[in-house]
């Protein structure tokens, strides 16, 4: 039976179970983040296989078919990316229509769209079976419950000077689960934030609804306390039953800090006595802002006054890398499509910089993503829209050789182009109209590109844990700097232990065959070369300029081509 109450749940271990843990590193993940709705149903379906590119189905702004069996099936798909870790979108039961999951009325309870706890259970034991092991990460919504009430008129609320509205009624008598949660002292009542300067502006974004779902009442009192304490056991609670590897926290930046490290550590602490070792916790912070980033990674200074506040999460969504901030401070996606000088690349490492004593740990603090299902930050919609295969392949490949945790968002290894709104970026992968079908295209060009790169990243590790540098380049061979306009050959290094690993890819499109710096003192020798690890067979002398000075390469690159040479 579904538990009801906080106090149903038991979370001792389940006897004679060893639950998952690795060794491996999440900045060595490489995170598969798709909508449960929108990737398989359970149908058996199979692709017509081909090197172009797909249109991803068109689905109403409703349920469509997913499910969690359908991800089961389709193991080999995931993996076969070079993912190994999948970032499932929200699970538990949710109001009508609500396909993406962040509507939630039941913490306690698979959605049955989507399937049974059992057929969650079964994923992660599938996953956690593969060789290598797949892990498997839920989002989770903490911030606000759903819909599940109604202001004292029936009407919507605006915030209004952090003005409290009186409560009207549940919008079901058994909604939400657990049942603690009803309780209208547990949430601010303060209507919906009403302004874009509102979701980053305090008291609003702390205090205010997001949209339509309710904002907890997570201060740092004894509501709070109650709100966040069953938010915690009803999580770890999946912990226990599912074994799952790590949380995706929604809408960090609307909870108050108290309740994000109350959370996080929480979580944390009960998976270690589960002998879950790297439990992980990356936040939503929907924000391109460096200053928000340091507030929250590490122990660092809360928004609201000079107490120290530990927020418990171990990495953010990197927005300023997928998002941009401004002129100089572009996104990735700019770059790669030839629109933005790279000197918003640079600034970014730089900011990254900053933040660690050595730069190969900076790949520990952020999640790095191109594009994802959410349409508020990304006008043009997927990062497919308007770019060529190779410049794709371009953008992942650099996601998956850079500093951070990479992320692709479902699709996008298709050249899935949905633009619009949110619902026009959460295409189907299947087509109920023709059974049989899916479009998990293994022959792909963008699919098979990516999968190379990442096969390389797994095998190589500076690009897991070594340094990162920008590298000059050169036309003649002797005067070097970093590129900038829109015609270059973007290159950096990552070096790890005397060991080099380069990367680059040609932005414009015509080719090129810019002279590319590499170490002097790792390419010392007389004869020494550098060889391909993806792009083209053989290898490359490392030549030295007439002065002696500098030690480079000059790869001869394709128009958007992405090569690694070590």
């Amino acid at each position: 039976m579904t538990p009801q109450w906080v106090r149903d749940l038991d979370l001792t271990p389940i006897p004679h179970k060893t639950y998952f843990s690795t060794l491996r590193e999440w900045r060595e993940e490489f995170i598969y983040f798709l909508m449960v709705d929108r990737f398989h149903d359970d149908e058996p379906r199979t692709p017509t296989l081909r090197p172009d590119r797909s249109g991803g189905v068109p689905t109403p702004d409703d349920f469509y078919g997913g499910t969690l069996r359908g991800i089961t099936s389709q193991l080999d798909y995931i993996a076969g990316l070079g993912c190994t870790t999948i970032w499932l979108s929200p699970v538990f039961e949710n109001n009508a229509g609500a396909y993406h999951g962040y509507n939630i009325n039941n913490y306690l309870a698979v959605d049955p769209h989507f399937g049974t706890k059992q057929d969650l259970l079964d994923l992660v034991q599938a996953a956690h079976d593969r060789n290598p092991p797949i892990r498997v990460v839920l989002d989770v919504v903490i911030n606000h419950s759903g819909d599940n009430w109604f202001y004292a008129d029936g009407g919507e609320k605006l915030y209004s000077n952090d003005q409290r509205y009186e409560f009207g009624g549940w919008r079901r008598p058994d909604r939400p689960i657990p049942l603690d949660l009803r309780d209208p002292h547990l949430y601010h009542r303060q209507g919906s934030i009403s302004s874009q300067s509102g979701w980053d502006t305090y008291p609003e974004l702390q205090h205010g609804d997001v949209t339509v779902l309710k904002d907890y009442a997570n201060d740092d009192d004894d509501h709070g306390s109650t709100v966040i304490n069953a938010l915690i056991k009803a999580h770890c609670y999946w912990i226990r039953e599912a074994d799952v590897d790590g949380f995706r926290v929604d809408a960090v930046k609307h909870m108050g800090e108290l309740a994000s490290s109350r959370f996080s550590s929480g979580v944390r602490e009960y998976a270690y006595s589960l002998g879950k070792r790297g439990f992980f916790l990356f936040g939503e912070a929907a924000s391109p802002s460096d200053d928000l980033y340091d507030r929250y990674i590490g122990p660092n200074t809360s928004a609201s006054d000079n107490q120290t506040v530990y927020f418990g999460l171990d990495s953010l969504l990197d927005f300023r890398l997928a998002e941009g901030q401004g002129v100089g401070r572009e996104a990735l996606r700019d770059v790669i499509l030839g629109q933005a000088w790279p000197a918003a690349l640079f600034d970014r490492l730089e900011r990254q910089r900053l933040r660690a004593l050595n730069r190969g740990e900076l790949g520990r603090y952020l999640v790095t993503f191109i594009d994802n299902h959410d349409s508020f930050w990304q006008p043009n919609g997927r990062i497919s829209h308007g770019a060529t295969d190779e410049q794709v392949i371009g953008a992942i490949g650099y996601l998956l050789c850079a500093l951070g945790t990479p992320c692709i968002y479902y699709g996008t290894e298709q050249g899935f182009e949905g633009h619009g709104g949110d619902n026009q970026m959460r295409e189907a992968m299947f087509d109920k109209a023709q059974p049989g079908v899916n479009l998990l295209n293994t022959d792909c060009r963008i699919y098979r590109g990516i999968a190379a790169i990442a096969a390389v990243m797994r095998s190589t590790p500076p690009l897991r844990f070594g340094r990162m540098y920008f590298r000059p380049i050169s036309g003649d061979g002797m005067s070097f700097g970093l590129p900038y306009g829109f015609a270059y050959t973007l290159a950096f290094s990552r070096i790890l232990y005397g060991r080099e690993v380069l990367v680059a890819y040609n932005v414009s499109d015509s080719p090129r065959s810019d002279a590319i710096v590499v170490d002097a003192s790792l390419h010392a020798a007389a004869g020494d070369t550098m060889s391909y690890l993806v792009g083209a067979p053989g290898s490359l002398p490392v030549q030295t300029t007439p002065d002696g000075q500098t030690r480079f390469v000059r790869p001869n690159l394709a128009p958007h081509q992405f090569v690694v040479l070590q």
